[in-house]
């Protein structure tokens, strides 16, 4: 039965080609559309790396090492390593104390006293804008420690200072202490974050933090470092 409905189809279908060319209609003509040529696509533009050192001498500089650090290819060179860098003291945060923070070891902050944790940063120059500013940390836990190492220094009357350690954490503490324009060789452990404070881990995933262990002056800076309160410091001769 199915077999013989075929034929009946397919003369439907020439009868009404027929009808359709007696009324005069033609079949649609297909009809190339040209492609179009006016359409520009601007991707956007490969971002300069600057043109700058990644090391000096043997040391890393400061914008190579946080460089290396966000570079996926070089970040296993540098993070968590021990590392050697190079630049100047840009600042420090003493002016930052507050007056109940600044006192002799063994004599407790105030409950209320929320002092920072004692910090200098480090550029590759003297006038290195912030965001290109590295912090080193773990020199000091606190200010106090600070205080008691600028009054032990200042006393002391030997051509080679004695060293001064941070009672807290036990690191010997740089001798000079840091201060603004001093250019310096400094190492320490590399990282994101800061963990050796109780107040919590301090991060900086764009340029890193160095935790300090030790730092040798290769310019000294042209004025001591203190704290707020106390008297201005003479180099000595």
């Amino acid at each position: 039965m199915f077999q013989s409905r075929i034929p009946a189809i397919a003369l439907s279908t020439a009868t009404l080609s027929v009808v359709l060319s007696g009324c005069g209609q033609e079949a649609p003509k297909y009809e190339p559309v040209p492609a179009v040529t006016d359409i520009t696509v601007k991707l956007p533009d490969v971002p300069p790396i600057p043109d700058k050192p990644i090391k000096d001498g043997d040391a890393y500089t400061v914008w190579g090492a946080s460089y290396y650090q966000r570079n996926r290819v070089h970040e296993k060179e540098v993070l968590d390593q021990n590392l050697t860098l190079v630049g100047y003291i840009t600042r420090t945060n003493f002016d930052d104390a507050p007056e109940c923070a600044v006192h002799e070891t063994g004599k407790a902050d105030p409950e209320d006293c929320k002092p920072p944790i004692p910090t200098f940063w480090i550029g590759d120059s003297k006038d290195a804008p912030e965001n290109e500013q590295m912090k080193v940390m773990g020199f000091a836990s606190n200010f106090a420690n600070i205080y008691t190492a600028i009054e032990e220094i200042d006393k002391e009357k030997k051509d080679e200072p004695a060293e001064v350690n941070d009672s807290t954490w036990g690191v010997a503490m740089p001798n000079p202490l840091p201060a603004k324009g001093a250019k310096v060789k400094v190492s320490g452990t590399y990282s994101t974050g800061f963990t050796m404070a109780s107040s919590g881990i301090v991060a900086d995933p764009i340029m890193g933090i160095l935790t300090y262990g030790k730092m040798e002056y290769l310019e000294k800076a042209p004025e001591l470092a203190t704290l707020p309160g106390m008297k201005p410091r003479k180099k000595k001769n």
